[in-house]
């Protein structure tokens, strides 16, 4: 029988830590992989909870305890979010970084408490940072043979058979054997005999492969451990291995079961192995070390070069996104004919969006789900459109949309806030987008010196709404990847505070980033304006040292009606006219008819 409510999955969790003579569990997002985004598999804190953010995590106890025993774990983008889908009497909310696992531990736990994790699921300092606040309660992390809600999960959905793709030279612009290469270089010259690439975009890249494992992120589920002598070991389930694959690889790369992953880690006697600390969870640290290899803890050696994108992939993200921009501006010009009726609702302007961009022949998937957020949704900014919190568009209000495509040749990812008439927005509306729109200026003209981190840039955005005494809590740039993840590390631009990876690593010519400030009215509207943008490098003349700032990448008209003209300086007009002008070069001869015009009209000088 399917337990429908989440008191009673509760309850089945707390009754099977007993049973295991556990005092507490906690559940990430995770998977085996450190995934940003899981298959449907690995989404234990949803099932459990009822949470669908992206990122988020719970403390359950079992046995005695005071108030109600669990705690979930969000950040500031989900504050709201997580009180519409969790029931505060069953877990009581926390916002990180102020709270802490270990300190909730610390505060509820029981003295000498055993609590539960899956090594699977965590990286190993999270391990360690518990374990040594646990040690002052007398208590230990105990790493779990199976996971328990897997036991109570009576539905749970088995892992993807997808077969696993070939990603072309042709849009890789590199060869596997090239970056294999590469890798093995890196290797010898460290004195590593094998490097675990275990997050699966990193996978993905030094392979040449894509999968359908994950949900708009194109991904196979597997691990490779790469050799210095320049072979490697993919491990991936059979059923997902075709003889095109085997092709593709070639002798020099060995096929093996996923499921051999654990024993290949112990029988690496002897071995130095480099692992990345932040994409490799606690069980493969923990499997070396006990098989006797010497661990070495340092940056995925794929990170930097799939960051960095060759002359290939920066043509294709080009591509990508000027066939999106096209697609982009049909919904915006459809939205504006239709939403003023008051009949177009957030998931059908969600689905009329993804019609668009299936008709240019060539989409893959979209690259996460669609915020399709109107009225007062457009506040929450990873809103996440559902059955149960869908509304009509209302009339004479703020629509914002956040979407993405996966192309063969790019990612995609835009924001755009428009208003929906009839009327007018009011002053407080065109205020707040224009200090965005300025803030969006200020990163997409910013030049720095090269080794500069995202933290240094974070500001620039961020200025004129200072001024205005408000802000937002969101990163305002992100790395994008070449038909991978819409989320690519390591580069990152954000406040330096608050434990956020990526913000004090340099920013190199060829990342491309997201440029998206915004601003949100908890309970009334939200603002987001986004681009990608594309680093290069920057000749200044009589500068000194080396140079850098952004192309940018992304072209589809801003709405006007949000926009006081007044409040822009005369450069800040100069680079909006002139972005429209790029704009209408560059979707006129995709579009016909109705649609033209309204990119013709809406890309006129301010």
């Amino acid at each position: 029988m399917l337990m429908q409510t989440h008191e009673a999955r509760l309850d089945a969790l707390r009754k099977e830590l007993v049973k295991r003579e556990l005092d507490g569990f906690v559940v990430p997002i995770s998977d085996e992989h450190m995934s940003e985004y899981v298959g449907a598999y690995a989404q234990r804190l949803e099932w459990l909870t009822g949470f669908g953010g992206s990122a988020g995590s719970a403390i359950v106890l079992a046995g005695e305890y005071e108030g109600t025993g669990a705690a979930i774990f969000v950040d500031g983008r989900y504050t709201v979010q997580v009180r519409d889908q969790v029931d505060g009497a069953l877990f009581e909310y926390r916002s990180v970084p102020q709270d802490s696992h270990g300190k909730w531990l610390l505060e509820h736990a029981p003295e000498g408490a055993r609590i539960g994790y899956d090594a699977w699921l965590h990286s190993r300092g999270w391990a360690k940072a518990i374990s040594g606040a646990l040690a002052k309660i007398g208590g230990e992390l105990v790493a779990v043979d199976g996971n328990p809600i897997d036991a109570v999960w009576d539905s749970q959905p088995v892992p993807s058979p997808a077969p696993a793709t070939i990603h072309s030279d042709e849009h890789a612009g590199r060869s596997s054997a090239e970056k294999r290469a590469e890798v093995a270089d890196w290797l010898k010259r460290e004195g590593h005999d094998a490097v675990v690439i275990s997050a699966l975009d990193s996978v993905a890249w030094l392979l040449n492969i894509r999968g359908a494992d994950v949900d708009h992120t194109p991904v196979a589920l597997s691990y490779v451990l790469a050799h210095s002598d320049g072979t490697a070991e993919l491990f991936i389930a059979p059923e997902k291995v075709t003889p095109e694959l085997e092709r593709h690889l070639g002798n020099a790369v060995t096929i093996r079961s996923r499921d051999s992953f654990p024993a290949a880690l112990s029988d690496l006697r002897g071995k130095t192995v480099a692992v990345d600390p932040e994409r490799a969870v606690a069980a493969i640290f923990e499997l070396l070390e006990q098989g006797g290899a010497k661990t070495v803890a340092t940056l995925d050696p794929t990170i930097l070069p799939k960051a960095i994108k060759n002359t290939v992939e920066q043509q294709g993200h080009r591509d990508a996104q000027h066939r999106d921009g096209a697609a982009v501006s049909k919904f915006l010009h459809w939205l504006e004919e239709q939403a003023p009726s008051g009949e177009i609702d957030e998931l059908g302007a969600a689905a009329q969006l993804k019609a668009f961009r299936e008709e240019t022949g060539v989409l893959r998937d979209l690259s996460f789900d669609t915020i399709s957020a109107a009225g007062a949704h457009a506040a929450l900014p990873h809103y996440k459109v559902d059955e149960d919190s869908n509304i009509p568009i209302p009339p004479s209000s703020i629509y914002l949309v956040d979407s993405g495509g996966q192309y063969a040749d790019g990612t995609t990812d835009i924001t755009r806030t428009v208003w929906v008439g009839p009327g007018k927005p009011s002053a407080e509306m065109i205020d707040r987008n224009t200090r965005v729109l300025k803030g969006h200026i200020a990163i997409a003209t910013a030049v720095f010196p090269a080794g500069s981190a995202g933290s240094q840039l974070d500001s620039f955005a961020r200025q004129y709404l200072w001024q205005a005494g408000v802000d937002y809590a969101h990163g305002t740039g992100h790395g994008v990847g070449s038909f991978l993840s819409v989320h690519e590390g390591p580069q990152r631009i954000a406040k330096a505070s608050g434990g956020q990876a990526g913000t004090d690593h340099p920013i190199h010519a060829g990342m491309i980033i997201s440029n998206e400030p915004g601003y949100y009215k908890q309970g009334h509207f939200g603002i987001r304006i986004e681009n990608l943008v594309l680093v290069e490098e920057r000749e200044i003349e009589g500068g000194e040292g080396e140079w850098l700032g952004f192309e940018t990448l992304t072209f589809v008209p801003l709405d006007r009606q949000l926009i006081d003209k007044s409040m822009l300086s005369h450069s800040e007009i100069a680079w909006v006219d002139a972005y429209h002008a790029t704009t209408a070069e560059i979707l006129l001869p995709q579009l016909e008819g109705a649609d033209r015009d309204w990119v013709e009209r809406n890309c006129a000088p301010l």
